[in-house]
C-alpha cells in the first residue's frame, strides 16, 4: 500500500521486563495481548503495513519509575530512527524540572494513564501537572475512559482541559474507552482535546466510528494500534473498513500526526 502511516499509539517496555509488564496489563482488562510489547516486536508487527513512524510511550505506574521510563525511551529513540518518544510523568511526582530533562532529550510529550497511576483525570495536583507539562509545548497523550470506574472518564477530562486551555491532550480510544457514548456531548467542542482510534474499532459499529469521526472533526484524529495489545495489520483492516474517504483516511493514518510531531 503506497501510503505513509504513523502509530501513534504504541507501548515498549525493557526486554526484561517486558513479558512481565505485558502480563500485568493482559490481566488489568482481562484480555490477552498480541505481542511481548519489545520494540523489536513492534517494528515486525508495524512491518507489515509499512508504518513510518511510531509514537512511543510507557506509563510510570509508580513516581519512583519517572526517571528512569523517560531514560529508556530516549535511548530507543536514538536505537531506532522509526520512533519519535513520549516522557513519563506522575501526579505525585513533584520535580517538575524533569519536564524540562524530557525536552532536552528530545521527547515530544508526556503519556499518562490515570487507571494505572490510580488518580482521577481532573484532581487538583493532576491540574498543576498539566499545566507545567503545557508551559514546555508538551501534548498529553492520555488513556481516557473505563466502564469499570471513572477516574479517566471523558466528563473528568473535560473538567480537566477547561481549566489548563493552553494543553493539548490526545484522548486515547476514541476520547473514551466504554465511554463512547458520551464523548460527543463531553468533549466535542474543546479545541485542546484531540483522539486517536486505538483501541476502539474492534468494539463499536463501523457508522459509529464513522459518525463520531465526522462529527468530532476528520483533523482531530490520528491512527493508533495501542501495541502491543492488537496487531498492526487487525488494526488497519478495522479502519480500512470505516466508510471514509481516502482524504480522510491519509489525514488520519499520516497527515494529522505529521503537522502535530514532525512539522
Amino acid at each position: 500500500m503506497n501510503r505513509k502511516i504513523a502509530d501513534c499509539h504504541a507501548h515498549i517496555f525493557p526486554n526484561k521486563i517486558a513479558g512481565k509488564a505485558v502480563k500485568s496489563i493482559g490481566s488489568f482488562y482481562n484480555s490477552p495481548m498480541r505481542y511481548n510489547g519489545t520494540a523489536e516486536m513492534l517494528i515486525e508487527s508495524g512491518s507489515k503495513i509499512g508504518v513510518t513512524t511510531y509514537l512511543v510511550s510507557s506509563s510510570a505506574t509508580h513516581p519512583r519509575q519517572v526517571e528512569s521510563l523517560n531514560s529508556f525511551i530516549s535511548e530507543e529513540v536514538q536505537k531506532y530512527s522509526k520512533f519519535i518518544g513520549l516522557g513519563s510523568f506522575h501526579p505525585q511526582y513533584e520535580n517538575f524540572e524533569e519536564l524540562d530533562r524530557v525536552k532536552e532529550l528530545g521527547l515530544k510529550g508526556i503519556k499518562l494513564h490515570p487507571d494505572f497511576q490510580m488518580y482521577n483525570i481532573d484532581d487538583e495536583n493532576a491540574i498543576k501537572m498539566y499545566r507545567e507539562i503545557g508551559k514546555r509545548g508538551l501534548p498529553i497523550l492520555m488513556h481516557t475512559g473505563d466502564n469499570r470506574y471513572d477516574a479517566s472518564s471523558p466528563e473528568r477530562l473535560a473538567a480537566a482541559a477547561k481549566k489548563v486551555p493552553e494543553t493539548l491532550f490526545i484522548a486515547a480510544h476514541f476520547g473514551g474507552y466504554n465511554h463512547w457514548y458520551d464523548v460527543e456531548k463531553k468533549l466535542a467542542d474543546l479545541p485542546n482535546v484531540i483522539f486517536d482510534t486505538s483501541s476502539t474499532l474492534f468494539a463499536i459499529e463501523n457508522q459509529k466510528a464513522v459518525n463520531m469521526i465526522r462529527n468530532l472533526g476528520v483533523d482531530r484524529f490520528m491512527f493508533g494500534s495501542d501495541f502491543p495489545m492488537w496487531d498492526h495489520e487487525q488494526e488497519l483492516k478495522r479502519f480500512l473498513a470505516l466508510d471514509l474517504t481516502k482524504e480522510e483516511q491519509d489525514k488520519i493514518l499520516w497527515s494529522n500526526f505529521e503537522k502535530l510531531f514532525i512539522k
